[in-house]
């Protein structure tokens, strides 16, 4: 069993692991954005523009279909910027990780004298794992989602940013406060639980020796597909939850009002 470092500083454990591969996404999606934005030519684009391009294209109609088009536009940034640091850090798994052996005791990541003499004297130290298989990673992530769709709100949609926990009826107040409360919870638990479950099974495919080389590539090639819907998923609710909140929409208002209008004509 793996032993993942966890340093505690003024009383808050820090996992080195996830800092680790935290630090190598973010790396990697900066490095990739850079790249994208070199040598932009309208003559003659690079191969890497042209597919930048076609992924920006893609979040801009992914957004639209949650918004109204001249609205998505703003948010074009963010929605790149998810998902490539999401889909970047699902691929970063176990294929990656290093491990190495302690025999002496490391007590500042939690190799004691004790957890040596029940693990037969060696402790497999993991320096690695992909960030969003940890928990406080994707609920770090949700959070700051859960924080900047109701800064937008309460910004650019005030009034009935507030009315809406009141609607349809103000008894619906709890339920609409549990269901704002229970978005940040389901963003963080599925894309933790989807991850962590693919870096378990491949755990397991791994004991299988040589045996199992056959299954792990199969399941790498099904996990690229799972950690890109998996970004694709948590960006498209971030969008829609944003939409809530932001986009008043006049439709119920409107309808009245006409119905009243055709009610006076008759």
């Amino acid at each position: 069993m793996h032993l993942f470092p966890i340093v505690n500083i003024m009383g808050i454990d820090f996992d080195l692991s996830a800092i680790i591969a935290i630090l190598v996404s973010v790396t990697i999606t900066f490095v990739i954005a850079r790249l994208a934005v070199r040598n932009l030519s309208v003559d003659n684009p690079s191969k890497m523009q042209n597919f930048m391009e076609w992924v920006v294209e893609f979040i801009h109609s992914t957004i639209a279909s949650s918004m109204p088009v001249q609205k998505a536009k703003a948010y074009i940034s963010l929605g790149m910027t998810l998902i490539m640091f999401i889909f970047i850090s699902n691929l970063l798994g176990l294929p990656f990780m290093v491990v190495t052996d302690a025999t002496q005791p490391y007590p500042w990541i939690g190799v004691t004298e004790q957890y040596l003499a029940d693990h037969g004297g060696t402790a497999h130290i993991a320096w690695w794992k992909s960030p969003t298989a940890d928990l406080g990673v994707t609920a770090g992530l949700a959070i700051v989602v859960f924080v900047l769709v109701h800064y937008l709100g309460i910004k650019l949609n005030r009034k009935h940013y507030f009315q809406h926990y009141l609607h349809p009826y103000p008894v619906f107040f709890p339920v609409n406060v549990i269901e704002t409360l229970a978005k940040p919870l389901t963003l963080a638990l599925r894309l933790y639980a989807n991850i962590l479950a693919g870096e378990i099974l491949i755990s397991t495919i791994l004991k299988l020796s040589y045996i199992g080389i056959p299954f792990m590539m199969a399941w790498q090639g099904f996990s690229i597909f799972v950690g890109a819907i998996q970004a694709f998923l948590f960006t498209v609710l971030t969008m829609v939850y944003i939409s809530q909140a932001t986009i008043h929409d006049d439709h119920e208002e409107v309808e009245p009002v006409k119905a009243g209008v055709e009610h006076a004509k008759a």
